[in-house]
């Protein structure tokens, strides 16, 4: 189990398999619809929206334009609270810090709260090789760790297993890392929910360590914020000895009056609830109360290359509320896994390959992954324009340019398979500056439009195979303008 899938097929060749699952499909549609009516419904509650939205948004573009400025004012807050702070420029080096803090302890085992950031850098496969085993705490990304399989959803990592295949997982493996399943296990939640229970619940009573993500950081006093809806969660941040916190550089916020803005529309867009049911608050150490030592690893991990590019930059804006993925018809019918990532969906489409880069055919297939219908801008709460950014990241795989990789400025080379998309722009961008040749393109056009084939041949066929070709008018609109009135008062 890889945490950042590189390696599989490009996008359109895991999509063409995941559609054909017809039970995937149909888990898929049965939760996204779900999700998505319900998340209508809450914000739906609240008059002042679209002013949290653009409240969260414009908080966010500050806080990236001042990112080095509140970084460093969140390590003086957190130090000054008792806790430690790491600087990791990349997965290696972030998985290395977490490894020695581990080793320090003398444990070989820790306890993890939900964080995809360790999914990431694959932090769980690198404790493994140092002797350290790695529990999932979060009842979804349990069923994924048990049945060795990877998260397909941001929310609802395991969104594409039903009831009884969970079922079936536990009673399978749930003795070969811990406390088995009941005897007579059946699929009702009550009862799959009782026996992750005990089974988690020894694990949290012995552990020493545990190791966490965030969903924000408060610059001001250096406090962490995670938000849950299960309390597995809270378990692991006050329970073990040591508490290790893996997050990235752009889940900072400045004050906690910025806080607020975030904590009304995360839960409204992510699991369509008013508040979450758990907000854990941590800052520092404190002497009886919690853990001992608290270390906190910034992962930068190609966010800082992601900050240099000015219309990229706004994938930082994300929250994680997965909102995107519930009302995109491309996600729903292929799932989690086709994009490769442990990012999926419209915003793994874009964030991916900037923090990864456009080198693999993966990350160079995923700008592709999208209709552009627009449904994951209108329901971002920090108003995403993913479409803007995904016809950008599709420029650069075609047509290679300048971009910033590992903190330096680079020309990235053209992706192969793009010949043809890019002499099909040569010829638009010359008809389009030479309104003459258009006019009798245009005219040509109109005039064959009987003997047009209805698929494109050679490259192209590969577009019209699963689109009908737009039919050609009989009469170009500059002769139609020319012939009506508007022509007349145009003169």
């Amino acid at each position: 189990m890889s945490g950042t899938f590189v390696g599989m097929p490009a996008f359109p060749k895991a999509a063409h398999e995941a559609v054909h699952d017809a039970t995937l499909r149909g888990n898929l549609r049965h939760a996204t619809h779900t999700i998505r009516s319900k998340r209508a419904k809450a914000v739906a509650e609240v008059s002042d929206w679209s002013a949290l939205r653009e409240a969260g948004k414009r908080i966010k573009d500050h806080t990236l334009r001042h990112l080095d400025r509140y970084l460093v004012q969140l390590e003086e807050s957190v130090t000054a609270a008792g806790g430690t702070v790491h600087w990791a420029a990349d997965a290696d080096e972030a998985n290395r810090i977490v490894a020695g803090l581990v080793r320090a302890t003398g444990e070989s085992e820790v306890v993890k709260v939900k964080s995809m950031a360790t999914q990431e850098i694959g932090l769980n496969e690198a404790l493994e090789a140092e002797g350290v085993r790695a529990y999932e705490t979060d009842l979804a990304e349990l069923i994924v760790q048990l049945g060795k399989d990877r998260p397909s959803h941001i929310l609802v990592p395991a969104i594409h297993r039903n009831r009884g295949e969970i079922r079936d997982i536990f009673a399978r493996e749930m003795s070969e890392w811990g406390r088995p399943a009941p005897e007579g296990l059946t699929d009702t939640p009550a009862e799959l929910a009782e026996a992750a229970r005990l089974h988690l619940r020894e694990k949290f009573l012995r552990a020493k360590v545990g190791v966490s993500g965030a969903n924000f950081m408060v610059a001001e006093t250096g406090t962490l914020v995670v938000v849950e809806s299960e309390g597995n969660g809270r378990m692991c941040l006050t329970l073990p000895e040591t508490l290790i916190s893996v997050v990235g550089i752009e889940k900072i916020v400045p004050t906690w009056q910025d806080l607020e803005v975030f904590l009304q529309t995360l839960p409204r867009s992510s699991t369509a609830e008013r508040m979450n049911p758990y907000t854990s608050t941590w800052t520092g150490t404190t002497d009886e109360d919690g853990p001992r030592a608290f270390h906190l690893v910034l992962l930068d991990n190609g966010r800082s290359d992601t900050l240099a590019d000015e219309v990229g930059r706004q994938a930082l804006r994300c929250i994680r509320c997965s909102a995107c993925l519930n009302v995109c018809p491309v996600y729903e019918r292929a799932g989690g896994h086709a994009y490769g990532s442990v990012y999926p969906g419209p915003i793994g489409a874009i964030l991916s390959p900037q923090l990864r880069g456009t080198a693999s055919e993966i990350d160079a297939s995923l700008p592709y992954a999208s209709s552009l219908c627009g449904a994951c801008y209108e329901v971002c709460p920090v108003a995403i324009d993913i479409p803007e950014v995904l016809v950008h990241l599709r420029e650069r795989v075609a047509q290679g340019g300048p971009a910033t990789r590992e903190g330096n400025k680079v020309v990235l080379k053209p992706a192969k398979g793009h010949a043809a998309e890019r002499a099909a722009m040569r010829a638009a961008r010359w008809a389009f500056s030479h309104p003459g040749a258009l006019r009798t393109g245009q005219r040509l056009a109109g005039r064959t439009r009987r003997f047009h084939p209805r698929t494109l041949p050679g490259p192209g066929r590969a577009w019209s195979a699963s689109r009908d070709l737009p039919p050609v008018p009989a009469e170009p609109f500059r002769d139609w303008w020319q012939r009506t009135r508007g022509g007349k008062d145009a003169k």
